[in-house]
């Protein structure tokens, strides 16, 4: 089958919600992956910060095979042991005591947040002594945390709202890392805020030290919930499990989620909640990370075994391999590296989540060549053998494998340049 049949199976069979670049994938192997024809690229999208262990890595491939072998899925109506070592090591992770829940994806775990968060407004007493359930989220502008209907109410970006109207009420966006304006939205409506440490999608922004800290104090002073998107920036994306602690290490979240890179590649979202101890209206204290108990939530195949051996494969992989240090290192020397390309205004981000923001004359180059700047750089790069993703209208997002090498970090830099003088 070429190109071409290929592409017609998905204009007659599948539903045309994704824009897709003309190219079809056929295998990967490391940093690289290549389409029908045989063209090599060197893949710095990384399935959207997913594939963080490149392709074909043999810890993935061994872990599939053998849990394939033994039990890929039974429902969570029964115990098995993989889903409760991989709970284990995440919260061996948080360096936080807690309990952790499974699901496919990024948006089903920040439903899971949402919702408890509402279970924890309206079945539990705030210090305040206040008698009304509590039920609004702050998030912040640029936000991204998925496209379920909650997802999209949540986010920030009217972009994913346009058509689905009307929304889930009992959000307010904030401007990012504003404690001022965040501290004057705090309502007796108000149970939590929900943030990404690093922003993904709006354009690759870090939360500032001072803000994290700040925003954990609100929580404190108004009885809230502090919970952390890490979906895209948590796990070793950002040389660190957690993300957070590299901003400010005393700052301790009531929940976090986490999805993307977890699986390397095999689909799962998992979202820790922390221990904090909450006072039922009925009588009768629990802790937040019990409050979803059996009939409140649930899904099919969430944390099945194979998905938990896979995990748990991964994590290792990276902290056998040395993979925090290692991005840590490279993500530095690469952040050098691309303030000197011409064309590039800014670098945000940090270890190997790095965003471009393209400079305004390159901008106003790009004009007709796509639907925006960076849309049209990242279509050129891909013809150029180099995939990466766009981060907004005017940002380039480099999320490679985490064990990419320095040499081919060099590549991408090169043909970064070389794509960006040829507009």
């Amino acid at each position: 089958m070429d190109s071409s049949d290929a592409k017609q199976l998905f204009a007659d069979f599948v539903v045309p919600n994704y824009g897709r670049y003309d190219v079809v994938l056929d295998r990967g192997e490391g940093t690289r992956v290549w389409d029908d024809a045989g063209k090599s690229y060197l893949d710095f999208g990384a399935g959207i910060a997913v594939s963080v262990l490149g392709h074909r890595h043999p810890r993935i491939l061994e872990a599939l095979s053998f849990q394939g072998a033994r039990l890929i899925h039974t429902s969570n109506l029964y115990y098995t042991r993989p889903q409760g070592e991989l709970a284990r090591r995440l919260v061996e992770l948080t360096r936080l005591p807690g309990k952790v829940f499974f699901a496919n994806s990024g948006a089903e775990v920040n439903e899971a947040l949402i919702k408890a968060a509402r279970k924890f407004g309206n079945e539990c007493i705030p210090k305040s002594g206040q008698a009304e359930p509590r039920y609004e989220i702050l998030t912040f502008h640029r936000s991204f945390h998925g496209r379920t209907m909650a997802g999209i109410s949540a986010t920030a970006q009217e972009k994913v709202k346009v058509g689905f109207g009307p929304l889930l009420s009992g959000f307010r966006h904030l401007p990012y890392n504003d404690l001022g304006a965040v501290k004057d939205a705090i309502s007796p409506q108000t149970v939590g805020i929900l943030m990404e440490v690093v922003q993904g999608e709006g354009g690759i922004h870090v939360a500032a030290p001072e803000f994290l800290h700040g925003l954990r104090a609100l929580c404190d002073e108004h009885d809230l919930l502090l919970m952390f998107d890490e979906i895209q920036c948590g796990l070793g994306r950002v040389g660190t499990w957690r993300a957070w602690e590299d901003l400010d290490p005393t700052v301790m979240p009531d929940a976090v989620s986490w999805a993307k890179g977890i699986g390397g590649g095999f689909p799962l979202g998992a979202a820790w909640f922390g221990q904090k101890s909450v006072q039922r209206r009925e009588g009768g204290a629990i802790k937040f990370c019990d409050l979803l108990q059996p009939g409140t939530h649930g899904t099919t195949f969430g944390g099945t075994p194979l998905a938990c051996a896979v995990s748990l494969a991964v994590l290792r992989a990276i902290e056998e391999e040395g993979l925090l240090a290692h991005v840590r290192r490279l993500g530095a020397e690469a952040v050098q590296k691309l303030q000197a390309v011409k064309g590039v205004k800014e670098v945000r981000g940090f270890g190997l989540m790095l965003g471009m923001e393209l400079d305004e004359r390159l901008a106003a180059a790009t004009q007709g060549s796509g639907p925006t700047a960076a849309l049209a750089v990242v279509t050129r790069l891909l013809q150029n053998g180099l995939m990466a993703v766009p981060a907004g209208p005017t940002v380039i997002r480099f999320l490679p494998p985490l064990n990419v090498r320095p040499e081919e970090v060099d590549e991408a830099v090169a043909i970064l340049a070389a794509t960006l003088q040829s507009f």
